[in-house]
């Protein structure tokens, strides 16, 4: 004979999947979900009602799987009640962790619990991207994923850890900055790109610096050895930091540095700036020229951050974290320190950051397979 039974749970959460579908037939569950509010929060009344199911393991699976949906849920009320991991995939000093460390200190204000930065470099950012894919979804291991990451590895590396778009739930877009072409002048006396050209050619021991493989910077690169012919030697480093100590002592001649990092060393007369890699000059630094300017064409490369969480972290926590991310870039003491080092504050909900991913996908696949770009 059949099993009826009339369950009823009462819990305070945003949302309640639907678990078990069917017709109101036997073999069959009926779910009436009623949203009502109750003081500030968002109650449901989820009405289990009349199951006729023949198959005691049916109805106990459907009934084992409601338990542990609404258990999962319930430990979403009170969110944060322990610190966030914020894991950045760069070392520590480089741009990408001074930003973090930043944002960090922010959102630790806002929720009431410490966000900690746990910084795990190496293969342009696949390693501590990796860890945030395969941590728990429960808002706790966040990461601060970048261009290089979510948008070039996919197309450079031939294999990689994890899936830049299956494996992450986008939060919110933090900064953007232009790329600049910069030298150090002691180790390249150019006094513009031709003459860096010329010395590439003349020489063949123009060393260019970047953050990483993948990077904004090694894409950067590539493009100026396709789109001049100057035979430059792509060197990465394991961080901006680390490359910008090289190219500061002359271990490397020239780079292609996000702004962030680079105006300070441009306005301290430490590097020459020649120019941006963006189609449109840049209102951090409106007197350098694009790239089209100086005689390279078609140069469109700038270097971008964002919070991102383990695939499958519930809605409403991604919500949440995008909400709080975005008051943070809003304060006017965070806006104005990045904005004069050089970098933009660039807040967006979960779906814009979505498709702007998508976008920057399909643009580096392309630029990684015209000028045959390669881990080094």
């Amino acid at each position: 004979m059949p099993y009826i039974v009339f369950f009823i749970v009462n819990y305070t959460i945003p949302e309640w999947p639907q678990l078990c579908a069917g017709k109101t037939a036997q073999n069959s569950v009926t779910f009436r979900i009623i949203p009502y509010h109750h003081g500030f929060a968002h109650t449901y009344l989820l009405r289990m009602k009349l199951l006729h199911i023949r198959s005691a393991t049916r109805m106990a699976t459907c009934l084992a799987v409601g338990f542990l949906s609404a258990g999962a849920a319930i430990a979403q009320i009170g969110y944060p009640n322990k610190p966030i991991r914020l894991i950045v995939p760069f070392p520590a000093g480089g741009s990408v962790d001074v930003t973090s460390r930043a944002l960090a200190q922010k959102l630790s204000e806002q929720l009431g619990q410490q966000v900690i930065i746990d910084n795990r470099p190496g293969a342009g950012g696949n390693i501590g991207m990796d860890a945030v894919a395969k941590s728990p979804p429960d808002g706790y291991t966040l990461g601060m994923g970048a261009l290089s990451t979510h948008a070039v590895n996919p197309a450079l590396f031939a294999k990689m850890p994890y899936d830049a778009v299956k494996d992450f739930a986008p939060i919110s877009l933090v900064v953007v900055t232009p790329n600049v072409l910069v030298t150090n002048p002691v180790a390249l006396p150019a006094t513009d790109v031709a003459g860096i050209v010329a010395t590439a050619k003349a020489s063949g021991k123009v060393n260019c610096a970047s953050g990483s493989n993948g990077s904004a910077g090694h894409l950067a690169c590539e493009l100026f050895k396709l789109q001049t012919g100057a035979p430059i030697i792509h060197v990465p480093y394991k961080g901006g930091g680390p490359a910008m100590t090289d190219l500061l002592g002359g271990q490397v001649q020239m780079m292609f540095d996000n702004m962030a990092s680079s105006l300070p060393q441009i306005k301290a007369g430490k590097l020459k700036a020649f120019a941006v890699t963006t189609p449109k000059r840049s209102a951090l630094a409106p007197d350098l020229p694009t790239m089209a300017e100086v005689g390279v064409k078609d140069f469109d490369v700038f270097t971008w951050w964002g919070l991102f969480a383990p695939a499958d972290t519930p809605s409403e926590l991604v919500k949440r974290l995008s909400i709080e991310v975005n008051k943070s870039l809003a304060a006017p003491d965070l806006r104005e320190k990045w904005l004069a080092s050089g970098a933009e504050p660039a807040a967006s909900t979960p779906e814009e950051f979505k498709a702007f991913i998508g976008k920057e996908l399909t643009k580096y696949a392309r630029i990684v397979k015209e000028s045959g770009a390669k881990v080094d």
